[in-house]
């Protein structure tokens, strides 16, 4: 089908629509990530990390697209272990979810006990603009594989796919900024920001180990979550407030 004729289906609209909310939600996760790890950086240097990051990020994902036939055939099985047979995407997906789980386990340890180790352990564990931006693409591969597969099943149309991608990712730029400035400014944020990046790295472990966990689920109990915490955040202001009235 031409492009005039991808414009004039209505199944082709909501396609669209469907395959960019459903970017857009994936990148939360991506954007958590980078706020946590861009944070760590020189307060000059994290926003054209987080801008190079996303860019690369986009570019990545484009080229991806042009190799949707190999992505699809990651999914076939490569080996088996006890009657479970593992695909390159199902080890792609254990992979990304193990460095997840000690991402956010690292960074949850230095929060809970920045000290422990003394100022040597801090100036060591400063993020470098190059292993953040490496660190970006790296999780970005991980989510892009698993997204494309599903973007497949979803439409046979590359050119939707690469309109979901670009705007998804669009997206993703405009809310960097404010919502890293958000974590930073509000510290117990960070810690549930971290949880988050902990249960999604477990999600991506189960996937692969072929466990399949409703993403509705997830998303939901992050809502949730984050809710209660904004619920806690209004009324620590509120105490502050009136605390500072008498």
């Amino acid at each position: 089908m031409d492009i005039i004729g991808l414009i004039q289906d209505p199944g082709a609209w909501v396609a669209l629509v469907t395959l960019v909310v459903m970017e857009v939600v994936l990148g939360i996760d991506n954007l958590i990530f980078i706020s946590i790890l861009t944070n760590k950086l020189p307060p000059e240097h994290r926003d054209r990390a987080r801008k190079i990051g996303i860019g690369l990020a986009l570019i990545m994902r484009l080229a991806l697209l042009g190799t949707v036939a190999w992505i699809v055939q990651l999914t076939q099985p490569v080996f088996e272990i006890f009657g479970q047979g593992f695909s390159w995407k199902d080890m792609i997906l254990i992979g990304g979810g193990l460095f997840l789980v000690w991402k956010a386990t690292k960074e949850i340890h230095h929060n809970v006990d920045p000290q422990e180790q003394g100022e040597d352990f801090i100036a060591k564990s400063t993020t470098t603009f190059a292993s953040a931006i490496g660190q970006i693409l790296l999780l970005d591969l991980v989510f892009s594989i698993d997204s494309i597969i599903t973007a497949v099943g979803m439409t046979p149309h590359l050119a939707i796919m690469f309109v979901a991608v670009i705007a998804a990712v669009t997206v993703m730029l405009v809310a960097a900024n404010p919502l890293a400035n958000f974590i930073e400014k509000n510290p117990s944020i960070v810690m549930l920001a971290l949880a988050f990046l902990l249960m999604i790295g477990t999600t991506l472990i189960a996937e692969g180990m072929g466990v399949h966990v409703p993403k509705g689920y997830i998303y939901a109990a992050m809502a949730f979550s984050a809710l209660v915490e904004v619920l806690n955040m209004v009324a620590r202001n509120r105490r502050k407030n009136a605390s500072g009235g008498h």
